[in-house]
């Protein structure tokens, strides 16, 4: 039995590994019997006869220039791996082209494989196909539509970075009231009224930027241009917020404000001044700790979401005021998973 001694048992329904095959290739050069290579392997005589006929391969002799057939390993292992891609259910959209059709133009509308799934799932009656977002990601990342992929995605999967948070010392003095001092009722979401403030720069050189507001219980959005990135400009921006509300309006819907330590935010007595009552406050100010983006979480993720329109380094004065109009009632109409798949504008709507 040539350099293999060893006997193997027979074992029910086990499929041929890559170390089985080798032992096949060496034992039938060996010009071993199939009964006598079953024994070894500890398979049935018939499948080693299966296997035998599945990696026959041809080749040449260089002495007597004639083909001979011969078993490979390698050539049989190929050939399981590329039935094996064939094994488990099929795909659950099936041949479903306008569920797919669908799913293509919410993809290319900028919508996210969550809300997209919540779509599919709202819409559906008993006998209609749903799918989950883990699932339209695969099928994204697998390249089953025709006409979109995962490159399309505005934003891939989120992955949560690993660590732990702590707050990096600074040795810059918190201007005005600090976010630890903030109402209670504001960290808890529990009223409206209460938003985060940030700018969103454009190209390195451009001047032109964007004032993003965001309400932390609903989501609602407010966003406006400015000239330049100046506590004048935001101000400027503020007050004309205010007079399209009304004094009383404005300090209705903007009960605090959150910011972070940036230049254009530092003028606290300004940003909280009344321009349409003299010696009124308008509303009170709060500042994040440096280097704690989190604590405005809600909005940074208006920040990234602005983003799939306004990418970085965009010339923000090349987007009109209509454009950006848009833009800002596209956020707010945008289904959210965290109000579950309300939009800002039905929670601000329905929220007190």
């Amino acid at each position: 039995m040539g350099h293999y001694h060893c006997t193997g048992k027979a074992s029910g329904y086990k499929h041929l590994s890559y170390k089985d095959r080798l032992t096949i290739e060496v034992l039938h050069r060996a010009k071993q019997g199939t009964r006598a290579i079953a024994e070894v392997v500890g398979c049935s005589q018939r499948t080693i006869q299966r296997e035998l006929k599945r990696g026959m391969v041809q080749q040449h002799d260089g002495q007597t220039w004639l083909y001979y057939q011969r078993y490979s390993a390698e050539k049989a292992q190929q050939d399981a791996a590329l039935q094996a891609t064939g094994k488990g259910p099929g795909l659950k959209i099936g041949k479903d082209h306008r569920l797919a059709a669908t799913i293509e133009r919410c993809v290319k509308a900028g919508e996210s494989p969550d809300v997209i799934a919540w779509r599919i799932k709202s819409e559906a009656d008993e006998s209609s196909v749903t799918l989950c977002t883990k699932t339209i990601y695969n099928y994204l990342y697998a390249n089953l539509f025709l006409n979109v992929s995962w490159q399309d995605l505005i934003l891939g999967p989120y992955k949560k970075r690993q660590g732990r948070r702590y707050n990096r010392p600074s040795y810059h003095k918190i201007q005005g009231r600090s976010i630890e001092d903030r109402p209670t009722q504001v960290d808890a979401r529990s009223e409206k009224g209460h938003w985060e403030m940030d700018l969103v720069l454009g190209r390195r050189g451009s001047r032109r930027c964007l004032l993003t507001l965001t309400e932390r219980k609903t989501r609602r959005a407010i966003v406006r241009r400015l000239p330049n990135k100046t506590q004048a400009s935001v101000v400027q921006a503020l007050d004309r917020i205010e007079r399209e509300l009304g004094a009383q309006g404005f300090r209705d819907t903007f009960r605090t404000i959150t910011v972070d330590n940036g230049s254009e935010f530092l003028g606290t007595p300004e940003l909280e001044r009344s321009c349409l009552q003299r010696n009124r406050q308008r509303t009170q100010v709060y500042y994040a700790h440096p280097y704690s983006a989190w604590e405005r979480g809600s909005n940074e993720n208006l920040n990234r979401m602005i983003r799939r329109f306004i990418p970085k380094g965009s010339d923000i004065s090349r987007f009109t005021q209509q454009e950006i109009n848009r833009l800002e009632q596209w956020l707010n109409v945008y289904p959210r998973k965290i109000l579950n798949y309300l939009t800002p504008a039905e929670a601000w709507a329905m929220s007190t």
